[in-house]
């Protein structure tokens, strides 16, 4: 059995057909998804499928390119919301400076209370970093956050170590199983069997061979293929290895 830990069925690539995929990924073996939120609506969208599908888990929070116009009262609501007894982390969240259309200020202005949010109810931290230069390390250092996941990691093995030794999980979607995964593949390499975890950050990031296509829960057994080979397990040894560790990080019983 395998543990998306990672997907976006809130997305409208799925409008016309999100119950139907997300009900044949439980039947194909997927026995875990964590639906996660990238702003207030999607948070809502997350506890609603959470609570239509009793294998669906939630997140909460507001990815660092929808933090524009961001308010107290959007983290007072997450304050709330965060409490429903389907949600198991406050995300995504973190720093994205590959577009420029959120300033680095803003996006680290919301930042921090989200990381404050998640400590004070004592729930771990789904966090999308990308191009951040470090700034996104260094605020969760200053923030003292260890209870954290880094999702869709696809950097080098001493930004991977760094992490570890921060207490944090590390993720992977199906860019390990492509061509130019040299780095990616080279911090897997290191990283500790039981700090790993699997996503498809659907519909996203479609694993090969089936790039082109619409990402779903379905195609993460093809991760842990890869993991297993590049660790030399076997599938069922990281499939029940990172279903493990996700429940265990998420504190799914």
């Amino acid at each position: 059995m395998l543990y998306d830990s990672h997907a976006h069925y809130d997305d409208r690539q799925f409008d016309a057909d999100r119950c139907e995929v997300i009900a044949a990924a439980h039947k194909d073996g997927v026995e875990f998804i964590n639906n996660i939120a990238s702003d207030i609506e999607t948070s809502k969208t997350s506890i609603a499928l959470a609570e239509k599908f009793n294998f669906v888990y939630a997140t909460v929070g507001v990815h660092p390119s929808e933090v524009r116009g961001m308010t107290q009262a959007d983290i007072d609501w997450l304050g709330k919301a965060a409490k429903h007894e389907k949600v198991v982390a406050i995300g995504e969240i973190g720093l994205d400076y590959h577009y420029d259309d959120t300033s680095e200020e803003e996006q680290e202005l919301w930042l921090a209370p989200q990381l404050e949010l998640a400590k004070e109810l004592n729930l771990p931290v789904v966090i999308h970093d990308r191009e951040s230069r470090g700034e996104c390390m260094r605020i969760l250092k200053e923030h003292k956050i260890q209870n954290g996941v880094i999702h869709c990691f696809s950097g080098s093995a001493e930004t991977a170590e760094e992490f570890l030794k921060m207490g944090f999980y590390i993720s992977f979607t199906g860019i390990v199983t492509f061509k130019n995964a040299r780095r990616a593949i080279e911090a897997l390499k290191m990283i500790p069997p039981d700090r790993i975890m699997i996503e498809t950050d659907c519909p996203y990031m479609t694993p090969e061979p089936f790039r082109g296509k619409r990402n779903h829960s379905g195609y993460v057994y093809r991760v842990a293929e890869k993991i297993a080979e590049v660790k030399g397990m076997t599938f069922e040894e990281v499939a029940e290895l990172t279903t493990a560790n996700a429940k265990r990080f998420f504190g799914v019983k």
